[in-house]
């Protein structure tokens, strides 16, 4: 849909052959047999031998993370652009492990770090448009994967990760760190203690003001900001709803069932561009179409709400909203607060502290201090800790193929709603039916 306006969907009428391409797949799927990845353990390892695709200001962060946990090793790096790729490798060897191998001769050079057969796990944090290609080949390699989010950008490449997942017997992973932040661990302690009752609603969002970072000439801004002349949706949807996702149960006895969404006129690049941008600069050929506010409503199949919003490109402070609503109480992020039926004060939200000492999740009891000083809180450590954990324990992780599925949908099912004036869309159930079992996250 890169090329695709709403106007050129009217003038040439082929919304529907669109929605079929992108959304009449799940009849289709739910037809072939498979064998489920739900449940399906790591094969147990006393170190995993990572490979990093993607080495630059995300996959160095990582790299810091990784190499705070234990009984990993970084074995390759893959970058396009061989200066990425020798900052990883000096960070590697920096913390006192031996040099990585080196892929960095051209765009695909990735395939031969998937070839390599002292890989347990490649990672990947490149942008959107490449995490599918990485997994692919990575599981079509014998090798597990995790990808930066979103999980992929189209239903096409959605649908062939669940199903080389489970053809390869090989883990695809999304690697959404925000589930294994300190109040999302600790709000899912207080979901599962039945503190709120009966839940009916939730709410999460990426409200992050990223106008310079997507208008520098190098990083993020050489490709993030280009979607935003793509498509009209929630090009972002993951960080807020997976989260949502676990306190829901999603893929756990409930799923997401359909989405709506609308989007607000597209205006705060184009102030920023006439502020910010001299006028010979090739930025301003561009034309953006995401709206400033994108708003996707979310039902599941049990009836439970979830409004789910993005916005990286107006002057807000950073919120991923992260509420959880029932019939008890609710609590409401950016900043915490809770309110819970009968508590001192009246109807006005209370402060978390005296919760913390109950509900602090053990990840953070065990790891809070290590993670301390890593990115984004600590959060990213956790995860990357996490992965290896169950590694080692032989565990499933917490995240599978059929959960990064379904929080990465939205992406591009919510600008197929918007095209079609917010017309409802289904959202496919990627687990065949495998969401109908009740299960705990292992988190």
């Amino acid at each position: 849909m890169s090329d695709i306006t709403r106007r050129d969907l009217l003038k040439t009428g082929v919304a529907a052959t669109i929605a079929t391409a992108l959304v009449g797949t799940d009849s289709a799927h739910a037809a072939v047999p498979a064998k489920s990845m739900i449940g399906v353990p790591f094969e147990r390892r006393d170190r995993v031998r990572l490979g990093v695709v993607g080495v630059g200001r995300r996959g160095q962060s990582m790299i810091n993370d990784f190499l705070g946990v234990d009984n990993l090793d970084i074995v390759a790096l893959c970058d396009n652009v061989k200066a990425n790729a020798e900052k990883g490798k000096a960070q590697i060897e920096k913390a006192g492990r031996p040099s990585p191998a080196m892929y960095t001769d051209g765009d695909y050079a990735f395939e031969k770090l998937c070839q390599r057969d002292d890989i347990d796990f490649v990672f990947s944090p490149t942008p959107w448009e490449w995490h599918a290609r990485v997994a692919l080949a990575a599981m079509n390699n014998g090798k597990h994967v995790g990808v930066e989010v979103p999980m992929a950008t189209t239903m096409k490449d959605i649908w062939a990760l669940v199903d080389t997942s489970e053809r390869t017997r090989k883990h695809c992973i999304m690697m959404e760190n925000c589930n294994y932040d300190f109040n999302e661990t600790m709000v899912l302690n207080m979901v599962r203690d039945g503190l709120f009752g009966e839940i009916t609603h939730g709410e999460g969002a990426y409200i992050h003001d990223l106008r310079e970072i997507m208008n520098e000439n190098d990083s993020e801004g050489l490709w993030r900001r280009a979607w935003h002349t793509r498509l009209n949706g929630n090009l972002y949807p993951t960080h807020g709803l997976g989260p949502v996702a676990n306190y829901m149960n999603i893929n756990r006895g409930d799923r997401f069932d359909y989405l709506v969404s609308m989007s607000s006129p597209s205006r705060s690049l184009d102030v920023y561009r006439e502020r910010t941008v001299p006028k010979g600069s090739p930025k301003w050929r561009e034309k953006y179409i995401c709206g400033d506010m994108n708003t996707t409503l979310i039902k599941t199949a049990k009836g439970l709400s979830i409004k789910v919003q993005h916005d990286v490109v107006t002057p807000h402070p950073y919120d991923r909203i992260n509420l959880i609503q029932g019939t008890k109480g609710v609590f409401r992020d950016y900043p915490p607060r809770i309110f819970v039926d009968g508590q001192e004060g009246g109807h006005k939200f209370a402060t978390i502290d005296k919760y913390k000492e109950k509900y602090t999740h053990r990840l953070w009891k065990e790891l809070g201090a290590k993670a301390s000083g890593h990115g984004h809180g600590g959060m990213d450590f956790i995860m990357a800790w996490r992965l290896v954990q169950c590694f080692r324990e032989g565990l499933s992780y917490d995240m599978d193929v059929y959960d990064g599925a379904a929080i990465s949908a939205p992406f591009p099912l919510s600008a197929l709603s918007v095209t079609r004036g917010s017309m409802p869309v289904k959202i496919p159930d990627f687990t065949r039916g495998g969401w109908q079992k009740k299960r705990e996250n292992l988190v």
